[in-house]
């Protein structure tokens, strides 16, 4: 049997899980940048999670189960992209941002390659977890340069 004939028939990405060291902050932080909304949470001590969606779909899981900060030297989350529809929500994502004073990895929208009509924005939670907000198109129309010249990137090295 081949490997292929295993392989489900359709995949979608389902909901992602992060730790977090403060979990209402972390709440706070993600549905305010994403818009989502706590579907159903614990506050048992040692197990305080919430469950965050968006119109009925479990979109991100926040377990308050660890501490420091996001290791990107370690195996594991790279980084966490969002896909939006369009600059101007890319845009309006940053402004949010900025008001959150989150830590941005380069200023303002950039393509994920020189000429790229797709890009985002790059930057952190209040964890240091590596998080984008993208748009497939309409990046190149803003002028922006790509972060590392022609090396296509999703922004994080």
């Amino acid at each position: 049997m081949s490997t292929a004939a295993l392989a489900p028939r359709t995949l979608q990405t389902g909901h992602v899980g992060l730790n977090v060291t403060d979990l209402t902050r972390s709440v706070a932080f993600y549905s305010r940048l994403l818009g989502l909304e706590v579907a159903a949470e614990s506050a048992e001590p040692g197990r305080r999670h919430a469950l965050l969606g968006r119109d009925g779909t479990l979109v991100l899981t926040l377990w308050e189960q660890s501490s420091g900060t996001f290791s990107p030297g370690t195996p594991g989350l790279h980084h966490l992209s969002f896909r939006v529809d369009s600059v101007e929500e890319v845009q309006a994502a940053e402004a949010v941002l900025k008001e959150l004073g989150a830590a941005f990895a380069h200023e303002g929208v950039v393509p994920h390659g020189e000429g790229a009509d797709s890009g985002g924005i790059f930057f952190t939670d209040p964890d240091g977890i590596r998080l984008e907000v993208f748009t497939a198109a309409g990046v190149a129309v803003t002028g922006a340069a790509a972060p590392d010249g022609t090396a296509p990137t999703c922004g994080f090295f």
